[in-house]
């Protein structure tokens, strides 16, 4: 068999709830991503790409129908390119990335684009259908944003509680306090700005419109500021909107290929994919489920945590991610070194393809030759992915 590369990794700013996105579709906004990575290899013939697999959490509305697909065709690429869409909810485009390195792995394509999009402003209200023609009592309307919907009646009720309360509870079994978390996010926003001001995401971010920079992101933050807002789940809870992952609008997309595909793209790889893993926890505490994830990836890559350099683990709340950090006993400052999503954003279907070119790039800039990439995924899941740094 032979090795998955990454070539190249772009992502479109990202926009926040009701913000500068929140008129473009995520189509558009996916289509954009793909053109955007294409633009960095000017060489490559867009017929010869082997498939598209796509990234996308809810698609309940505009993203419906294998927004994938959609995406290629309103990229202005040939018709003759596939494309499929798939759904790990908050790790459908490292997932992407992930089924994508094995296509090439196994010989099945030499280039493929991987990627994911998320219009969390545009995701629609759904009504439940009726089996019967209308019905007589009322009938409300859900939101498709964020958590769940439509819940099966036969689900214990522990496993459906608020993303919020989850987190709340992972707090309370590894005793992370507020304090800890508000100094977490506070630094996630201080690195962001520092890296969009030192030039770190020029060569990653395409722009969409006038935007051109993430539109969340806080350099003022700081632990005084963060202290003064109040819990979001509980009275007396250490969990606030300054601490979690915003909604957001956005897209990723990598470039993948063969060894050998390097001639046809016109450059030379950046990464490798060097190991993958994924896991499985208790609904309730999908936070802590990238801690088992990483230790699968890196065994399957053959090394360990003392041979790590770089760490991109997608924030959904400041508590999960001190308790992976924790349980992995490793040095804290190796993580999100250029910000993370509490600053940056968490556009469901995208974050596992910021994450990933992220990482390429802090290995690249740092020379170091391994990194990590994790996400957490609600209802229970998590995705992990090693990068050995080529470039």
């Amino acid at each position: 068999m032979t090795s998955a590369y990454l070539y190249a990794a772009v992502r479109t700013p990202f926009g926040r709830f009701g913000g500068a996105l929140a008129e473009v579709r995520p189509d558009d906004l996916a289509a954009t991503a793909l053109q955007g990575v294409l633009s960095r290899a000017p060489g490559l013939d867009p017929a010869t790409i082997g498939d598209v697999v796509w990234g996308c959490a809810n698609q309940a509305g505009e993203d419906n129908r294998n927004v994938g697909r959609m995406a290629v065709l309103l990229a202005g690429l040939p018709v003759s390119v596939p494309a499929t869409t798939v759904n790990r909810l908050c790790g459908s485009s490292l997932d992407a990335a992930i089924i994508g390195s094995r296509t090439i792995e196994s010989g099945d394509a030499d280039v493929v684009v991987a990627g994911g999009v998320e219009s969390m402003t545009r995701a629609p209200w759904v009504l439940p259908k009726p089996s019967r023609a209308f019905p007589a009592g009322n009938v409300t309307a859900v939101s498709t944003t964020l958590g769940w919907r439509l819940v099966n009646e036969n689900m214990p009720t522990e496993w459906t509680i608020s993303l919020g309360e989850c987190n709340e509870m992972l707090g309370e079994k590894f005793s992370i306090s507020r304090e800890r978390q508000d100094a977490f996010a506070a630094r996630s926003h201080n690195l962001a700005a520092a890296a969009w001001d030192e030039g770190f995401y020029s060569d990653l971010v395409v722009p969409v419109g006038d935007l051109s920079r993430d539109e969340g992101i806080r350099p003022d933050s700081s632990v005084e500021k963060l202290a003064r807002l109040k819990p979001s789940f509980r009275p007396t809870g250490t969990i606030t909107a300054g601490n979690a992952s915003p909604l957001n609008d956005g897209a990723s997309a990598i470039l993948l290929g063969s060894e050998a595909a390097a001639e046809r793209i016109g450059s030379a790889p950046i990464a490798r994919i060097a190991g993958r893993g994924v896991s499985a926890i208790e609904p309730q505490m999908f936070g802590y489920a990238p801690v088992e994830a990483a230790e699968r990836a890196l065994s399957r890559a053959g090394i360990t945590w003392d041979d790590v350099t770089a760490v991109e683990l997608n924030e959904a709340f400041a508590v999960q991610s001190l308790a992976c950090v924790d349980a992995w006993n490793i040095d804290p400052e190796m993580v999100n070194a250029k910000g993370g999503a509490i600053a940056i954003g968490h556009p469901l279907g995208a974050s596992g393809g910021r994450i990933l070119g992220t990482l390429a790039a802090r290995l690249r800039e740092s020379g170091g030759r391994w990194g990590v990439a994790a996400i957490c995924i609600g209802v229970g899941q998590a995705l992990a992915v090693v990068l050995e740094n080529v470039a």
